[in-house]
């Protein structure tokens, strides 16, 4: 391949909220690309993008990835970027690729919050934005309140004045159409307009900047982000500021100094670029183009590449700092090692070292103990790792999500968010009192034919464990969405309010006839026949306090006869599906959340019922002299 002329090249994000059809929007590019034969697999996919198969279950992107496609004699990169704030990390470090931004705003929602957040990081690096108003042909859409939303969005978010003027298009991006104008008619029926993605390419190439920099200046590239391949290795990948890549050529990757970059050096091996979702090696690329670079080794997410013989050091990406960590620890339960196939300390340690080398958001820091605090933005991150590291065959456990503290003139904050709720009107009460009991602050409410928008300002701490909540109030029909807002002073303040937990007393096989007359105390999580140990948490307590349970018992055997119906196990309720999101929302300071490839079970810390009440005792003698001055 020859390189392309900078002025044919265009380099485009996509900002979206999630759900918005951002992916379905990029499956739509490489289809009418003619990237692949009608014949090929790709044709009829859906979600092309999303390789990852957690991607693929939630429905969302959770990397961020670059394709290109070729339209008239032009080439445009387009960069596909995460659209819930959880993994702002991976915006963070893509946006820079970029000179231009699609917006694209579900018609019936209007902006979400993670779409605030993504897009004022692209209005602070001066991106060109195109907003496209997506699925028009939604049955409750109000098009003109959404565009009067878009306004002011922008209004609050612009940096300069004249990112107040942008075009607007509207799309059904799930049928491959792009419209300039609105189209009249009754938009819901399927296929009933003609149109494809030509006027939204033919704005890209007018209103998008080819990008800059002096294709005859020595060498100088912003590593974005890093790819492994297993015959390869290492891809470097960002857009080449200056200059020119080449196989052969002698490089430098420099980490903030130029002496540290003497100890980075190396050759480019291969130089490649995109065309459609695949590589393909060039014997050069220049300014503006999207490489990755062959040969190089490092791990420097946010150094620079450069010719040796001019070590320039750009700025350090700057990625926002975590507000939510979690313990990783080795499993300590009885059955440790069981399910697992990689259970060690140490193999742990090099998994979450593997997992930072490529996800920048993520921070990991070893404690005294030997287990590691893995601080993410937020639940979702954390639990997409724990998930990830699951489907490895990784054993461990983790404890409660807390919130990372941050220091302020000398002061101790922690995070505050803005959490956004859409659900079907009559739902509103039990939303309502919830937040309540959560010390939410109500800041507006709307409703609009039979479907409400709540907003509230929320601690992050109280938002552990909310989303699950909520979906079981709703019967699953709300959407939450939540944005950190600010930090704000920490205060002490009390414990969410929790049911105990049933905890098993005895190890061995859970017996129906025990759990039949344990289920008037409380709800289950386990069903005959699984194996639990003493310390394992059984199920949720209809009180306060924990409750030890013995679900291991069998019925006495006499000479009594007894109906058959007394001894079956169709008389048991159905139990408490123990997922991982309920998990990471129930667990409690004093527990365990035990993690294998097959299996999730909660636990005390302190296994047994005595090494629990020395525990409380010691607790309880720390706070009164914490607290009340006595020793």
């Amino acid at each position: 391949m020859n390189p392309i002329a900078q002025n044919k090249i265009r380099n485009i994000a996509i900002i979206a909220h999630v759900d918005h059809g951002k992916t379905t929007l990029v499956d739509a590019f490489l289809k009418q690309s003619n990237l692949f034969r009608e014949n090929q697999a790709e044709m009829q996919q859906e979600q092309i993008l999303d390789v990852g198969e957690l991607e693929k279950e939630k429905g969302i992107t959770i990397k961020a990835k670059n394709i290109a496609i070729q339209y008239n004699d032009y080439k445009i990169n387009i960069i596909d970027t995460p659209g819930h704030a959880d993994f702002g990390g991976e915006v963070e470090r893509t946006l820079n690729m970029a000179d231009g931004c699609l917006l694209l705003v579900d018609a019936q929602e209007g902006p979400m919050p993670q779409t605030k957040f993504v897009l004022k990081k692209a209005l602070e690096m001066e991106l060109k934005p195109i907003v496209v108003i997506n699925k028009i042909d939604k049955k409750h859409t109000n098009i003109p309140r959404t565009l009067n939303r878009i306004h002011d969005l922008f209004l609050n978010l612009a940096t300069d004045s004249s990112q107040l003027e942008f075009p607007v298009f509207y799309s059904i991006s799930r049928e491959g159409k792009v419209f300039k104008n609105l189209p009249e008619g009754d938009l819901t029926v399927s296929n009933s307009l003609e149109g494809d993605l030509q006027p939204l390419l033919e704005e890209i190439i007018k209103e998008i900047p080819a990008p800059v920099g002096d294709t005859n200046d020595k060498l100088q590239m912003l590593i974005s982000t890093i790819e492994f391949d297993q015959h390869e290795g290492k891809y470097l990948i960002g857009k080449i500021l200056r200059g020119k890549a080449y196989p052969g050529q002698d490089v430098a990757v420099l980490d903030g100094s130029q002496e540290e970059a003497k100890k980075q050096t190396g050759k480019i091996k291969r130089v490649m670029v995109r065309e459609g979702l695949d590589y393909k090696e060039v014997q050069e690329s220049s300014a503006g183009d999207i490489v990755a670079i062959v040969g190089v080794d490092s791990l420097s997410i946010g150094g620079t590449l450069c010719d040796i013989e001019k070590l320039e050091a750009l700025p350090k990406i700057e990625i926002s700092s975590p507000s939510v960590q979690m313990k990783f620890e080795a499993s300590t339960s009885p059955l440790a090692g069981k399910e697992g196939k990689y259970v060690t300390a140490r193999l742990i340690q090099q998994r979450l070292e593997k997992e930072i080398q490529t996800n920048v958001s993520l921070k990991i820091s070893k404690s005294d103990s030997g287990s590691y605090y893995v601080a993410g933005r937020g639940e979702l991150q954390l639990s997409i790792l724990i998930e990830t590291l699951r489907r490895e065959e990784y054993e461990f456990q983790v404890r409660k999500p807390e919130i990372v503290l941050k220091e302020i003139d000398g002061k101790k904050h922690e995070p505050l968010e803005e959490l956004v709720i859409d659900a079907p009107e009559e739902y509103i009460g039990g939303i309502s009192t919830e937040l309540a009991q959560r010390k939410g602050e109500l800041l507006n409410m709307e409703t609009e034919d039979g479907q409400t928008r709540i907003t509230y300002r929320i601690l992050t701490r109280n938002m552990f464990g909310l989303r699950n909540t909520l979906l079981t109030i709703t019967k699953g029909n709300a959407i939450i969405n939540s944005y950190l807002d600010e930090y704000i002073p920490y205060k002490e303040r009390p414990e969410l309010f929790r049911n105990g937990a049933l905890v098993a007393s005895d190890p061995g096989f859970a017996k129906g006839y025990a759990l039949n007359t344990i289920q008037d105390r409380g709800d289950l999580f386990i069903k005959p026949s699984e194996e639990v140990y003493e310390g394992m948490i059984v199920g949720i307590n209809k009180y306060e306090g924990d409750l030890d349970v013995n679900v291991t018992k069998e019925r006495h055997k006499s000479g009594v006869r007894i109906k058959h119906d007394e001894i079956t196990q169709t008389a048991l309720k159905p139990t408490i599906p123990l997922t991982l999101d309920f998990a990471l929302g129930f667990i409690a300071k004093d527990e365990v959340l035990e993690v294998t490839p097959k299996s999730l079970r909660l636990r005390k810390a302190f296994l047994t019922k005595n090494q629990r009440a020395w525990s409380q005792r010691k607790n309880l003698s720390d706070f009164a002299k914490r607290n009340l001055g006595m020793e």
